[in-house]
């Protein structure tokens, strides 16, 4: 059976003035030919060889086959630029002679012509393919990736109570937590992330920023809480032995003195007589 929105392998079953026209290797009587246009047609191909297209429908909404390769494939997630909006809906480059239509019901915001965003290819119910920004159910979760790895994923939705959804290596689902998403962030956006937690269900949770950033905040928090308890000053600096230090903060020195540095920067403490204190 010939599927729409896929690459197939498919054989010559006749050769005419217009092209070829394919079918599957064990086609049925009921089963369509599709037509390889010439122009497409490689030199010196006769019935009975095989050939690698993907189907799609033409302007006339006639199935037809294609030697070029998509941007995305039924079910897959990829960044489409917008080449038109129009009154009906966008439409889409997916590297076809025939842009992907993005209708209206499938938008998740307001779009730019030229920009590009995270779109899944579907089938409609008149049987057309088309685009979609709703990709959540598209993505996966069974990736190959474990905590700290680094990845590249496409920001496909912001909430503001959750944080960043991810679609990384546009396949899988991810989230940047709120309090992980630092900085100012649109969908549509490529960035790095680490992972931070893989779930029970296979979901990635990530961060953009790496595991040396947060434990100098973790170990700015712990002297500032201790700085605190002791009513505002802590007897510890640069010049404090390691066993000191290690003692009082269950720290080692250049992980105190990392954090140190943090907290000068950001004004929250200044240097005493043999120690810190709040400013």
């Amino acid at each position: 059976m010939i599927e729409l929105g896929e690459i197939q392998t498919l054989e010559v079953k006749r050769c005419t003035s217009v092209g070829v026209f394919l079918n599957t290797k064990d086609r049925r009587g009921k089963d369509k030919d599709v037509l390889l246009p010439n122009k497409e047609v490689p030199k010196g191909i006769k019935v009975g060889d095989e050939i690698d297209v993907f189907i799609y429908r033409d302007f006339k909404d006639r199935m037809v086959a294609t030697t070029k390769k998509p941007k995305i494939t039924l079910g897959e997630v990829g960044l489409l630029k917008v080449v038109d909006i129009t009154k009906i809906g966008a439409f889409l480059d997916w590297g076809l002679e025939k842009d992907l239509f993005l209708p209206f019901k499938e938008q998740t915001m307001k779009l730019e012509k030229g920009r590009e965003y995270p779109i899944a290819l579907y089938i409609d119910k008149s049987n057309r393919l088309c685009g979609t920004m709703k990709i959540q159910d598209f993505l996966k979760t069974n990736s190959p990736y474990k905590e700290n790895d680094w990845v590249k994923g496409t920001i496909y939705n912001i909430n503001d109570e959750f944080g960043a959804f991810v679609a990384v290596d546009n396949k899988y689902q991810g989230l940047i937590p709120k309090k992980e998403l630092i900085g100012v962030y649109t969908p549509g956006e490529v960035v790095e992330l680490r992972v931070t937690n893989v779930k029970e269900d296979g979901k990635l949770d990530l961060s953009l920023r790496d595991k040396f950033y947060i434990e100098i905040e973790e170990d700015a928090e712990i002297i500032l809480k201790k700085v605190e308890e002791n009513g505002g000053i802590l007897y510890l600096n640069d010049y404090s032995s390691p066993r000191e230090i290690r003692k009082e903060l269950n720290m080692s020195k250049s992980a105190f003195k990392r954090a140190l540095g943090r907290l000068l920067k950001e004004g929250k403490i200044e240097f005493i007589e043999r120690g810190i204190r709040l400013k």
